[in-house]
C-alpha cells in the first residue's frame, strides 16, 4: 500500500485532471488567498460515495468551491462540493436520488516544508505522520482522495427515497406504501403447534365415526 505521500511525491500529478490543482499563481507568500470554482466530472472505479449503496454516477457533475490560503507549512484547502447521488432505498429498494453538500478542509504540504515546518522538540522521522499528510508536486495538487472522504462522510449509512417510507411487507413483499390497508392474519407461534395436534385429533375422530357407522349398517342387514 503506497502512503499518501508517498502517492504525492512520486504519482507525477498531470495538470490536466481537472482534480488536480495548481498552486503556482497563489505563491508561497503565508496569508495569500484564492478562491475557485470548478465543475468537474465524477470520477468512477471505485464510484465517488459508499460502493453498491449510493453515491455520484461516474462523469456526473460534481460543482466545487474552493478556497487556497498560503501558510508556512502548505496551502489550506476549504471547500465545499455539490453533487446529484443516486442509490436505492434500504426500506422499500426503489431506486432513488439525492443532492449532497460535502465540506472539507485539508492541509497539503510542501515536501520541503517538512523540518522548518516542525519544532525541534518534535521528530522528523515520524512515517505515521506521513501516512496521513498530502503533499504538493512541483506546485500541484491533487484534491480526489479529499473529495471521496468528504463525500463518503456526507452520505447517509441507510438511504432512504422519504423519511416515511412503510417499506416492504415482511411476508410477501408487497409495498406498503402503495397498500396501506395490507395485512396478514397474526399467528400466536405458541398455539401452531396445539392447534395442528387439534387439527390430527378431529381427523382421526372423524375416521372412527366413520368405521362405527359402517360397522352398525352391516349388523342391520344381517
Amino acid at each position: 500500500m503506497i502512503s499518501k505521500a508517498g502517492k504525492a511525491l512520486n504519482g507525477h500529478l498531470d495538470h490536466r485532471n481537472p482534480l488536480v490543482f495548481d498552486t503556482h499563481e497563489l505563491g508561497r507568500r503565508p496569508g495569500a488567498l484564492q478562491r475557485l470554482t470548478r465543475s468537474v466530472d465524477a470520477p468512477g472505479s471505485p464510484a465517488l460515495g459508499i460502493d453498491g449503496v449510493i453515491g455520484v454516477p461516474e462523469g456526473a457533475p460534481v460543482e466545487l468551491d474552493l478556497r487556497l490560503e498560503s501558510v508556512m507549512e502548505g496551502v489550506l484547502v476549504t471547500g465545499t462540493a455539490r453533487a446529484s447521488v443516486e442509490g436505492e432505498c434500504v426500506r422499500c429498494l426503489e431506486p432513488l436520488r439525492q443532492e449532497v453538500v460535502a465540506d472539507f478542509q485539508e492541509m497539503f504540504s510542501y515536501p520541503d516544508a517538512d523540518d522548518r515546518g516542525r519544532s525541534k522538540a518534535e521528530p522528523a522521522d515520524d512515517a505515521e505522520d506521513d501516512e496521513d499528510r498530502f503533499f504538493i508536486e512541483d506546485g500541484l495538487f491533487d484534491l480526489e482522495p479529499v473529495l471521496r472522504d468528504a463525500v463518503v462522510l456526507a452520505l447517509p449509512m441507510q438511504p432512504v427515497c422519504r423519511e416515511s417510507c412503510a417499506g416492504l411487507c415482511s411476508e410477501c413483499g408487497i409495498r406498503l406504501d402503495e397498500n396501506p390497508g395490507h395485512h396478514h392474519d397474526a399467528v400466536d407461534i405458541r398455539w401452531a403447534a396445539l392447534q395442528g395436534l387439534a387439527d390430527t385429533v378431529q381427523d382421526g375422530e372423524k375416521d372412527n365415526m366413520g368405521g362405527a357407522e359402517a360397522g352398525v349398517d352391516e349388523k342391520q342387514e344381517k
